[in-house]
């Protein structure tokens, strides 16, 4: 317990040196000593996506592990160039490539905060189509090839001798898959449709899952927000349902579009349309559920980071270093809540998604 401890001290004073408050980084200054803190750039600045990894400032210059900006203009081509040139700006400046001005807001502007933007010659605004590789696109990478460093060796030595006795990585493996197939998925799935929809509702799962452990770790190549981002989960939403509609049976469509229900009724389609509506709720429930509690503890860890340096701004350091103590506590609780988090949220996603799948298979009772 005494190691678990010291361990989880020296991975908040880590965290604290990474979060180290950068306004003059986020709005392309260079830090002052004197600059008020602020709160809104400092949480948002972390939680949201971003261009680059920051790691730390170094005598006021940030230390970053620069991604790609990938974007194309409108009415114009495409540009391609490192997020240094834009998130290293002053405040005014902007960089210049194939006859663009590109900047990045702050978080703290009204339009566009944290926003790659164009700047025209009429000194309007607009967004370039970006498919830059941003912080949460190399989050999604990584979790991507963890999972298939992860389960295709135990997968290859199955396949290569599959009455050898299992060697105890691969045991961890099959656990883990049996937890989610017994445990989630056929308890939810006709026996018959289990293989069709397995691989699907394990590969949500685990991404979900290590996807939200890898955003608790505050250090690169880690600490990408994947699963508190709307669009992403959003696009996890939507596959599930597409698992639900496109593959549902006569049965499923029949109970939405003709149900059981007097006459009367079904001459204006009031139940029908309430049916499709729900189609629609489902889904969405899932997207918002996994985004708002995931982000939800991200924000909370980082407004008791950011405690710290407020305390320290209004009372100096004798406050603030008490305060700190009080954080450092608080943090290494809620980041353990978490972990907890993590794995109930991959959870509730893959068991409701499961559970929408199945009510699609139903088959109808013979009387």
């Amino acid at each position: 317990m005494k190691n678990v401890l010291k361990h989880s001290i020296l991975i908040l004073f880590l965290a604290l040196l990474t979060f180290a408050p950068s306004q003059g980084f986020a709005h392309g200054e260079e830090s002052q000593h004197q600059e008020e803190f602020d709160a809104k750039s400092f949480i948002f600045g972390h939680t949201g996506d971003s261009y680059c990894f920051h790691i730390t400032e170094i005598h006021g210059h940030p230390v970053c592990v620069w991604l790609p900006v990938i974007v194309k203009s409108k009415g114009g081509g495409w540009s391609v160039f490192s997020s240094k040139h834009v998130c290293e700006l002053k405040e005014g400046e902007t960089y210049s490539h194939n006859g663009h001005q590109f900047f990045i807001p702050p978080i703290s502007a009204e339009k566009y905060p944290g926003k790659l933007v164009e700047l025209k010659a009429d000194g309007s605004l607009s967004r370039p189509f970006d498919i830059s590789f941003t912080k949460n696109a190399f989050g999604i990478f990584l979790v991507c090839a963890f999972l298939l460093a992860f389960f295709l060796p135990a997968a290859k030595k199955y396949k290569k001798d599959p009455m050898a006795k299992p060697t105890k990585y691969q045991g961890m493996v099959e656990w883990l898959t049996y937890m989610v197939l017994d445990g989630i998925i056929r308890p939810n799935i006709p026996e018959k449709k289990v293989k069709q929809f397995a691989p699907y509702l394990l590969t949500v799962f685990f991404f979900i899952f290590f996807a939200n452990l890898f955003g608790l770790i505050p250090f690169f190549p880690f600490s990408a927000n994947v699963t508190g981002n709307l669009s992403i989960t959003l696009v996890l939403a939507l596959l599930t349902y597409f698992f639900v509609n496109v593959f549902g049976n006569r049965h499923y469509w029949k109970e939405i579009l003709w149900p059981d229900v007097p006459v009367f009724l079904k001459a204006f389609p009031l139940m029908p349309i309430i049916e499709l509506i729900s189609t629609i709720t489902k889904p969405f429930a899932l997207m918002v559920r996994l985004f708002a509690n995931i982000l939800a503890g991200h924000i909370i860890i980082m407004v008791l980071m950011a405690l710290i340096f407020i305390i320290t701004g209004m009372y100096g350091a004798g406050m603030g270093g008490a305060m700190s103590i009080v954080s450092i506590f608080m943090t290494i609780f809620m980041t353990a809540l978490e972990l907890l988090v993590a794995y109930i949220q991959a959870y509730v996603f893959t068991i409701l998604s499961s559970l929408f799948i199945g009510m699609a298979q139903h088959e109808p009772e013979h009387e």
